[in-house]
């Protein structure tokens, strides 16, 4: 579910997403077509580029494909989630903390100052495809003394304009400077943790729908602290 629009720097809501953050990932594919024309298969859409649009067996099956990779990540199995999308991890880099305020901003910030969070990890991911097509990932637990403060947090971290806690920076991973928009976000709460997810796209070629796909599955994956 994407960020509502409103606070400080609000305007209109991009799409699916938030609209502010830093990072994150998705990822299309190259399909020959008839003729010999090549375009860009996006996980869930259309050609792109000189190819005739068509469907692809990512845009026929992409529900199926996104639950699948749903129930692998509440499992706990990254690598089998993003397989289901037709993917692969190739980098990943975890950091915990129990200062949540120093990594927030804004209303976030503000948020955080009257409700200390409990703990916090942050992971940034890159995963990609074998053509050279890669997307950056960022998932975010914040944990909560009880669950009317984390329903709290996560109130305020949906909505357009009201800051964020900052992913981790993409040197984590030795990756080229890349600002997560936000555009592309999801959250979830289970019990008093929030988990959020924002994603970017590094290399090649993808849709909005692309994006938003993977920060869908990526919301599912539970806190490694917790396992």
């Amino acid at each position: 579910m994407g960020r509502r629009i409103g606070g400080a720097g609000g305007g209109s809501d991009p799409g699916k997403g938030k609209g502010t953050g830093t990072l994150v990932a998705a990822t299309a594919f190259v399909l020959v077509v008839a003729g010999g024309t090549t375009g860009a298969i996006s996980i869930g859409g259309g050609a792109t580029g000189s190819g005739t649009a068509v469907d692809s067996a990512f845009s026929r099956d992409l529900n199926t494909r996104k639950n699948a990779g749903k129930k692998s990540a509440k499992k706990g199995r990254a690598d089998e989630a993003w397989n289901r999308l037709g993917l692969r991890s190739i980098k990943k880099t975890l950091k915990s903390d129990v200062k949540c305020l120093a990594a927030s901003t804004d209303k976030v910030r503000e948020f955080l100052l009257r409700t200390p969070c409990e703990s916090l990890t942050r992971s940034l991911l890159l995963v990609g495809d074998d053509r050279g097509n890669t997307a950056a990932i960022s998932v975010v637990w914040v944990s909560f003394h009880d669950r009317a403060d984390a329903t709290a947090f996560e109130r305020v971290e949906r909505v357009h304009g009201n800051g964020d806690i900052k992913p981790l920076a993409p040197t984590a991973l030795n990756l080229a400077d890349v600002r997560f928009t936000g555009h592309h976000f999801d959250s979830c709460r289970d019990g008093r943790v929030v988990t959020v997810a924002e994603a970017e796209i590094m290399n090649g070629h993808l849709d909005n729908t692309d994006l938003d796909v993977l920060t869908e599955v990526a919301v599912w994956l539970p806190n490694p602290d917790a396992l």
